[in-house]
């Protein structure tokens, strides 16, 4: 149930409407700030640590370890989240980082101890997240979410921008006052979120629980074999494959075409810059100006656009025209991701937006590194702009056949129905192996006791 009453109507969603809500503000905010945070601490964390050991290897290991927690218990710790008070979760994890960000900033801090408390910082990412994801379509309406979710979406990309310049200005004059600057982040977090969202009851009562292990393989099981919350899963996954190319590949893309030094840190950084903006001015103007039925119809074209635009790469354009490229693949994927995400929302029992979220926030994260990860070892064989503009291509084949496939919009609009005539999402289980259809939670389908 959402916390507005009004009746449905057919059109886009106003800023003014989602801006309305209270609760909204005091998440987007809180959650803005925490991710600025975030970003200011990597680029002091990366720096600190290459100044106490002179060693790019520990200074990566620095950066990277933010995103083991994803990794190795990604869907688990955010499974925690349905257990608890989505208000008391994201709460516990702020005062929790706040604290951790402080011993992290004491002068003369060891580097093992410093990468420790990275790791520990970064357990609490997944279940404060997940609660964030799972309070939206408490909060806002279904003619409201999509909006909601791409300007939550859009200031993400924002944070990005902003947190490594700032984090990277501060930490080279002190990057102890910069963890500081993360701590107050969090503090005033865990403020807005105290006093600025309502305390609601867990989303699984106690006579639902069963083995956290057991929850979590739960949550797998609802999202792949049900038809619909599987082929959102395969769209949302498919389009960051090819859209971080660009990113990954930017410091050696950019050194390939800039001589100079600092003109290529320039080059570098407008390729990086890119897609953000090009994400954040798609997510504003889609999500604002179209109305939900017409974001739906266009999943389809935007999901074989994502991959299309970075094809041209292979012609090897300057610096400038690949930003443009990427800034286009950005727009086409800010189409694509909150409009697919309010529908997967929708269609999830409340009971299992939290561990869903885990399950998806998990792939994100193994996909988008496996991608920079595989392209950047192509690019030691072959020219980038090959590597870039064969990928996309492939790209685009993978996203026809993912389009293809997508579910219509009665399909979707059913798979939503059923999840509101379960909201709490108890009862729900993976189906009996004889099952003709296994996976599909529909009309009619019979609802079998997790034990």
């Amino acid at each position: 149930m959402v916390s507005d009453e009004q009746p449905p109507r057919e059109g886009p969603a106003t800023f003014r409407e989602v801006f309305g809500q209270g609760e909204y503000r005091a998440v987007l905010a809180a959650t803005t700030l925490t991710w600025v945070g975030d970003y200011v601490a990597k680029a002091a964390v990366t720096l600190l640590v290459y100044r106490e050991t002179e060693s790019v290897a520990l200074s990566a290991t620095a950066f990277a370890v933010s995103f083991l927690p994803w990794l190795i218990g990604g869907p688990l710790l955010a499974t925690l989240a349905e257990r608890h008070r989505y208000r008391q979760v994201m709460l516990t994890c702020d005062l929790l980082r706040m604290g951790l960000m402080l011993l992290i900033a004491i002068p003369g801090m060891p580097v093992p101890a410093i990468l420790a408390l990275i790791f520990l910082t970064t357990l609490a990412n997944p279940p404060s997240q997940a609660a964030r994801s799972a309070l939206m379509p408490l909060i806002l309406s279904k003619e409201r979410l999509v909006l909601g979710l791409s300007l939550v979406a859009s200031a993400g990309q924002a944070a990005q921008v902003v947190g490594y310049l700032a984090g990277a200005a501060v930490a080279t004059v002190n990057p102890s006052a910069a963890l500081l600057l993360n701590a107050c982040a969090f503090a005033v977090s865990a403020l807005l979120v105290r006093f600025g969202v309502h305390d609601r009851p867990p989303a699984m009562s106690r006579t639902h629980r069963s083995h956290l292990l057991r929850e979590t393989a739960a949550g797998f099981t609802l999202i792949f074999r049900t038809p619909v919350l599987r082929a959102i899963a395969a769209l949302v996954f498919s389009a960051v494959l090819f859209s971080i190319v660009p990113e990954g590949l930017a410091a050696a893309w950019a050194n390939e075409h800039v001589d100079d030094q600092a003109r290529a840190g320039a080059a570098q950084a407008l390729i990086m810059a890119a897609s953000p903006v090009g994400f954040i001015l798609g997510g504003l103007l889609i999500g604002r100006a179209l109305t939900p039925s017409r974001q739906q119809s266009l999943l389809r074209p935007l999901a074989v656009l994502a991959p299309l635009a970075l094809v041209p790469a292979l012609l090897d354009p300057p610096p400038a025209v690949v930003a443009l490229l990427a800034a286009a693949c950005g727009f086409a994927v800010a189409g694509i991701i909150p409009v697919a995400n309010g529908l997967f929302v929708q269609a999830l029992p409340d009971g299992f937006r939290a561990r869903a979220f885990g399950v998806m926030g998990t792939g994100l994260q193994v996909i988008q590194g496996v991608s920079v990860l595989v392209t950047g070892l192509l690019a030691e064989r072959f020219p980038i702009p090959l590597v870039v503009g064969v990928w996309s291509a492939a790209g685009v084949v993978l996203m026809a056949f993912v389009a293809r496939r997508f579910p219509d919009p009665q399909t979707v609009a059913a798979a939503i129905d059923s999840a509101r005539r379960n909201p709490t999402g108890a009862g729900v289980a993976p189906p009996p192996s004889d099952d003709p259809d296994p996976g599909h939670v529909g009309p009619g389908r019979p609802r079998q006791a997790v034990t």
